[in-house]
């Protein structure tokens, strides 16, 4: 990794060839032509204006949810671990950056006694990746709690949009092309603070008896179907355990794919790939990736 020439204007870093598996939770990936580590918005909205307008954008929270193949990313990455990472409380709503993590939206609006955004606790991610693909967790949703967003287009252009203007599904949004969030207002209810905080205790004691939190893995592979769950379907498959390389399908929730240690992104993308076939061939049942592919394979 080398340290880029700096931009006079710009205070965020810049970063060549940087190693990509060090951003995202699967721990794989080659590295990035360039990443752009962000001061702040209006920084981010600078940089953004020096870029060409055919520029390849990949935008990284905590990198979970995701699939960084081999030869990594031949554009920019924009890294917001750290960054933009406010959190305001203001009543019974809160303002929130995009690089703020789930956990900690839930801690902090739970602390505030502010209740609804408890399952953010089960999310292993950012909130502008919980914006960008309407992340759940234990029967809660990201995009019913939001009242507005914040975000900005390849020009720079900073925009304070709401819901209306989204397509919002399971797992799935649509929004106006070449913008992204950076910021959001969820509206939440008042509550009890230690109830609140004993609903994310109970959440997080959950989470770790059922899946393999201490293991490598981007979250949930695939989405569950509709009447269904991909974990019982890729169980009664026979999948538990299975292994291509240094990929495994975890033997405590078959919905997660583990890095053992040595995978490379091609074993784990060859193993997602089996698992639905697998599952096609045994139950007839075509299961969709809630895992995102970027990148180019070696």
């Amino acid at each position: 990794m080398m340290a880029a020439p700096q931009q006079p204007l710009l205070r965020g870093e810049l970063r060549l060839g940087e190693p990509l598996r060090r951003y995202n939770t699967w721990r794989v990936g080659g590295p990035a032509k360039q990443l752009y580590l962000p001061a702040d918005a209006s920084d981010l909205a600078m940089f953004l204006q020096t870029l060409k307008a055919d520029e390849p954008l990949l935008w990284l929270g905590l990198g979970s949810n995701l699939l960084i193949r081999d030869a990594g990313f031949r554009g920019t990455v924009i890294a917001l671990q750290g960054r933009l990472d406010g959190l305001q409380i203001d009543g019974d709503r809160a303002h929130v950056e995009a690089g703020v993590a789930c956990a900690k939206v839930a801690r902090e609006c739970a602390r505030a006694g502010l209740t609804g955004a408890a399952f953010l606790a089960g999310i292993p991610g950012t909130m502008g990746g919980a914006l960008a693909m309407n992340a759940g967790a234990f029967g809660g949703e990201t995009w019913p709690i939001v009242e507005g967003v914040t975000t900005i287009d390849r020009a720079g252009v900073v925009r304070e949009r709401p819901p209306a203007d989204f397509v919002v599904a399971y797992r799935h949004v649509e929004r106006p092309a070449d913008e992204w969030f950076i910021a959001c207002t969820l509206c939440l209810g008042r509550g009890d603070v230690e109830q609140e905080q004993a609903a994310i205790r109970a959440l997080l004691e959950r989470r770790a008896a059922t899946q393999p939190t201490g293991q490598p893995s981007c979250g949930s592979t695939f989405r569950n179907p509709p009447g269904d769950h991909a974990a019982r379907l890729i169980e009664t498959s026979g999948l538990k355990g299975h292994r291509i390389g240094g990929a495994q399908v975890s033997s405590k929730h078959a919905n997660f794919i583990i890095n053992t240690g040595e995978a490379s992104a091609a074993d784990i993308e060859q193993l997602i790939n089996y698992v639905h076939a697998q599952v096609e061939r045994v139950h007839g049942v075509k299961l969709r990736t809630e895992v995102h592919m970027a990148g180019d394979a070696v």
